[in-house]
């Protein structure tokens, strides 16, 4: 089922997520609904928070990114990346050169703005049958990482600019918040 994405402004989106257990009501459904939510909504990942969920879960595909991209100069280390499910997440390390990369999010439309992260990032997390691994990801693979790593943790990829740049931009954000952005998925208003 697709599921409706939160629009920036709602709290949830702020709020650090909570860990989960294996015996987590119905989350073979939600991980199933979240795959189809972001696939529909033309995304590479989607963190549970942005479907209204507070618990550490988040799904990403970056082997989307290669598929789709256009021929370009650039080589990236982690092609032709990745699809897995993440659960209760922990950032053990982050390394590697600063990059900066244009990012955009689902739950904040219409708005893409170059961010400088990490090269690698090294986590521990539960797969969907919560079994634990620890991993070193690299390239675009820990960009969206990180990325969906910060919404368990009530960032978002705006937190990362300056303040000129927010300021620019928070009449977009306003009108996000009020919901006068369309968009060719579902979203959803909170508070």
């Amino acid at each position: 089922m697709i599921l409706p994405i939160v629009a920036y402004g709602a709290t949830i989106l702020r709020k650090i997520s909570l860990p989960i257990a294996a015996d987590h009501a119905q989350l073979a459904t939600l991980i199933e609904d979240m795959w189809e939510t972001m696939y529909e909504s033309n995304g590479v990942g989607l963190a549970a928070p942005q479907v209204n969920k507070n618990i550490r879960l988040f799904v990403m595909d970056s082997a989307q990114i290669f598929t789709n991209r256009e021929e370009e100069d650039e080589v990236y280390p982690d092609a032709p990346g990745i699809k897995k499910v993440f659960i209760n997440a922990k950032v053990l390390e982050t390394g590697g050169k600063d990059w900066v990369y244009n990012e955009g999010c689902l739950s904040i439309p219409k708005i893409r703005e170059d961010v400088t992260r990490s090269e690698t990032v090294t986590l521990s997390y539960m797969d969907e049958n919560f079994v634990e691994h620890t991993e070193t990801f690299n390239g675009m693979t820990a960009r969206v990482i990180l990325h969906e790593y910060d919404h368990i943790e009530g960032k978002l990829f705006i937190d990362y600019l300056k303040p000129l740049r927010r300021k620019i931009l928070q009449g977009k954000l306003n009108d996000i918040s009020k919901g006068k952005v369309k968009v060719d998925y579902k979203m959803i208003l909170l508070k």
